[in-house]
């Protein structure tokens, strides 16, 4: 049995003895709740202990890979600009479409109760940024080891690529020892997590049956929500890259649709943009007639560092978060949720899958000041939409190769 399976059964298992509690002995599922949720809460502070350490190692190494990859030459230089800008539109649209779509469901004010009882943590979370003077202010901390010990994310985030950039031009026998350092950091963390979540099912079932015991459906419902606001927003993304290939790239829409039409069926069965590689190149060489030697280097590149849908799952995610809260969102909120998750999406390429979630949607959430503790549950439901996820990140790669090919042609044309 899968881990993700497992996992799901905790939360079917956990909602359905919570929601019997709540219908038919009110009493009795208070004390229950009460009883059951400081595991869950254990659970979540032993996964919450990993982020920082393992946040500001990915982010380290992040920022050497992709000096190593710009430093390749000019086409993996456009390459890595081109992956930014379209993570950054997809965070964007995520950033002003999930809180209008939240908005449109009604929220349940039993659901923010038993939220706050069930899954709050005592962690520090970092203030929200009030305003831009406030989030252009703090940025870039003036104490680097206080903004990890307040969950500061973002000008954590910061320091570490400037950390990250600045190894790039010290000696090479040194930088490959401190890299060696961060990465055996990281990899030390994903071990800390695996063990974690070695338990997630039983987690999940404690978190869900104490909120379930309280709230009774709200739960899920608001879970439902949740995966159906994503769907939503993945579908829009992949459905841009049409635009961005004719603006960007020169390239006719219908064409375009037509000839990754392959590709994207690989990636909706497999869930796996690596099992997808070889249906890309073909529509890429083939189909579209790109040059070899954009395709060659770009795909590669893009299957390992470049994941359109995972900065919008993480905005998403922090935008349903606030919903459940009624918090409401300000502009200097999503922009600082938006900025972290484009970063943090070019380090966590290749994380193992519920590590990935727990590394990178618990760093946005806190940079927006937002609590974390519904991410344990989140975490049970976030696999269902993978198959979109995948659609669009692939659609997106050969986009990205599309928009790369065309800025080559200008060269060899000039």
């Amino acid at each position: 049995m899968t881990p993700t399976r497992r996992v799901l059964i905790g939360l079917a298992a956990g909602a359905i003895l919570g929601i019997a509690l709540a219908s038919y002995a009110p009493d009795t599922a208070v004390h229950v709740a009460d009883a059951v949720q400081p595991l869950g809460k254990l659970w979540l502070s032993a996964l919450q202990m990993t982020v920082v350490p393992l946040v500001l190692a990915l982010v380290v190494v992040g920022a050497n890979a992709a000096t190593d990859a710009a430093a390749s030459g000019r086409i993996a230089r456009r390459a890595l600009i081109v992956f930014i800008v379209i993570l950054a539109l997809g965070a964007a649209v995520a950033a002003l479409a999930a809180p209008m779509l939240f908005a449109l469901f009604p929220r349940s004010a039993a659901l923010t109760d038993a939220l706050n009882h069930a899954v709050a943590t005592h962690a520090p979370v970092a203030a929200a940024p009030v305003g831009w003077a406030d989030w252009l202010g703090g940025i870039v901390p003036t104490n680097a080891i206080m903004a990890a010990a307040q969950n500061a994310m973002l000008p954590l985030v910061v320091f570490a690529m400037f950390f990250g950039f600045a190894l790039t031009r010290i000696d090479t026998t040194r930088r490959t020892l401190v890299v060696g350092f961060f990465q055996a950091v990281a990899d030390a963390m994903i071990v800390i997590v695996g063990w974690v979540l070695a338990v997630a099912p039983f987690g999940v079932f404690a978190l869900i049956l104490a909120v379930c015991a309280r709230a009774g459906l709200h739960m899920l419902g608001a879970l439902g929500v949740y995966v159906l606001v994503e769907c939503a927003i993945y579908i829009v993304v992949t459905a841009l890259m049409l635009p961005v290939v004719r603006v960007w790239g020169r390239e006719s829409m219908s064409r375009f649709a037509v000839a990754i039409v392959p590709a994207q069926i690989v990636a909706a069965s497999t869930q796996s943009s690596l099992a997808s590689m070889p249906a890309m190149l073909e529509s890429a060489d083939r189909r579209l007639g790109y040059p070899p030697a954009v395709t060659a280097l770009v795909l590669p590149m893009a299957v390992s560092l470049f994941r359109l849908t995972s900065p919008v799952q993480y905005v998403v995610s922090a935008s349903f978060i606030a919903w459940a809260y009624g918090i409401d969102l300000g502009v200097a909120q999503l922009a600082a949720g938006a900025a972290l998750a484009v970063v943090i999406s070019l380090g966590s390429i290749g994380l193992p899958g519920q590590v990935t979630f727990i590394a990178t949607n618990l760093p946005v959430a806190q940079a927006m000041g937002l609590p974390v503790g519904p991410l344990g549950l989140m975490l049970a439901v976030d696999t269902l939409p993978d198959a979109l996820a995948t659609l669009g990140n692939v659609t997106a790669d050969l986009a990205a190769t599309s928009v790369v090919a065309a800025q080559s042609r200008k060269d060899d044309d000039a």
